[in-house]
């Protein structure tokens, strides 16, 4: 209740003189109520089109029509493509009170409508005429106002640069205040949202607002602004597209892992620490951020061919027979089969496929050795085997990290590549790995069998090409 009640003293400076006296001369300046209506409404319209969402006007048109409201839809990702630039241009414009207030329609008024999005849509338009007031109080003590009807530059650009990083800060401290009491995270989150929220898109937002309260202010009126807007308003639907279609990819992803999650309760997380573990891999070895994305995709995926192994013989804890050993290995081949018409998977095919090949050319289910393993495969195997390893499985208690890394390296070079491994205890040298703790009575149900005792002795499964092919039978070649 803090951020709102903060944001209401904001306000104060509209009250009439008589209410609230002794205020500054700039903080009390008279309010162009139209000017702030206008730009509430722009903002407001602004931030739905870069939301994904339908702008107020399609929606007064549409009642107006009486044509059916559209679907309500979840924003691409919230906060992540905020359009700011109207706001700065009120922050610019109007004094400190003035320019808090348009800020505030928007985010009470948009968003997803719903139990529980009441109390955060409140949170937003606090936060954001906060940081709006703060932002307008730095531009006018610095007399921003004067430079600017001017048009004296760079001198107005001081007061600009002080009013952007008064946003940022403000918005900063808010979020990692938030954190702190709702996560119970560590202080450094404070200049964590600090840092998370200046960059350049905030810089971008800034020139845009600057560049509307310049054209604003001169011969050609809101008109020219507006006009002016049109680029960044382009720019944020393509942006709010891409995003949503990511998110869309993630949900795909994830219905997918939960699938395969329902039917070994002792793999619960498994999928998720696979695809964290092959990211930490290949971020150790230098990877594009495009890769790493799809690399994840690939880790995260990697045993969703256990939808078509019998769910028995996933949850056995005893040996399996030869049969049912080949079974299990043709998960792989099945995995494969079902993500590879999915497109935005790209590279992560391969590494779906190929996981359980070895170097020495010993695994599974192409028989491919060395560099004929697609690098993604190579990654994941290490991840997939290091986090199985920590973990409690049906068949064997979960063991130390050091223990896991001794394995690792003992089977470097014949089951897994020498760079992964290295890539992988570089890794954790920096970055900490919590094995998963389960409950007693789940640990003592499973054999505590020490790592490296060598399997039973098998026949080799069948083969199938390395760019995938039909699915081999269960039973013996």
């Amino acid at each position: 209740m803090a951020v709102p009640v903060a944001a209401l003293c904001c306000l104060v400076p509209l009250l009439p003189a008589a209410i609230a006296p002794g205020l500054p001369r700039w903080l009390g300046a008279p309010v162009d109520w139209p000017k702030v209506g206008l730009l509430a409404f722009l903002h407001g319209c602004w931030e739905s089109l870069a939301q994904g969402q339908p702008t107020p006007c399609l929606v007064l048109v549409r009642r107006l029509l009486r044509r059916p409201a559209l679907p309500e839809r979840m924003p691409a990702r919230s906060g992540a493509n905020a359009f700011f630039p109207v706001l700065f241009a009120g922050v610019l414009m109007l004094p400190p009170a003035a320019a808090a207030l348009v800020a505030v329609p928007a985010a009470v008024l948009g968003g997803p409508n719903g139990p529980g999005c009441r109390r955060r849509q409140l949170f937003n338009g606090a936060q954001l005429a906060l940081c709006a007031f703060a932002s307008s109080a730095a531009f006018h003590l610095l007399r921003g106002p004067q430079l600017l009807l001017g048009s004296r530059f760079p001198a107005a650009l001081l007061p600009g640069f002080a009013a952007v990083a008064a946003f940022c800060l403000v918005n900063g401290v808010v979020v990692g205040v938030m954190l702190m009491l709702s996560e119970d995270r560590r202080a450094g989150v404070l200049l964590r949202g600090a840092c998370a929220v200046c960059g350049l898109p905030v810089l971008v937002h800034a020139a845009g607002g600057l560049m509307v309260a310049v054209l604003w202010q001169g011969p050609y009126g809101a008109f020219a602004a507006l006009l002016a807007l049109l680029p960044l308003s382009i720019s944020a639907w393509v942006f709010a597209q891409g995003q949503r279609e990511r998110d869309a990819h993630q949900a795909t992803v994830q219905s997918l892992v939960q699938a395969v999650e329902i039917k070994d309760a002792y793999t619960r997380g498994h999928s998720e620490r696979v695809g964290r573990a092959s990211v930490l891999i290949a971020t150790q070895l230098g990877m594009e951020a495009d890769r790493l994305r799809t690399l994840r995709f690939a880790g995260i995926l990697h045993d969703v061919g256990k939808l078509g192994v019998a769910t028995e013989l996933l949850r056995r804890n005893g040996p399996l027979t030869e049969a049912e050993r080949r079974a299990v290995e043709v998960h792989p081949v099945y995995g494969y089969e079902l993500v590879r018409g999915i497109d935005f998977l790209g590279d992560a095919h391969a590494g779906i496929l190929h996981h359980h090949e070895r170097m020495d050319g010993r695994g599974y289910p192409s028989g491919l050795a060395g560099e004929q393993i697609p690098e993604f495969a190579r990654i994941i195997s290490v991840a997939d085997a290091f986090d199985s390893m920590t973990s409690t499985r049906s068949y064997r208690r979960g063991r130390p990290v050091a223990e896991a890394v001794a394995e690792l390296e003992r089977c470097s070079g014949s089951q897994f590549d020498p760079a992964m491994v290295r890539a992988l205890i570089d890794a954790l040298a920096v970055h900490d790995w919590q094995p998963v703790v389960h409950s007693e009575d789940c640990i003592q149900a499973v054999p505590d069998i020490p790592l490296g005792v060598p399997e039973p002795a098998r026949a080799a499964p069948g083969r199938v090409p390395a760019g995938g092919g039909s699915i081999p039978t269960a039973g013996p070649s």
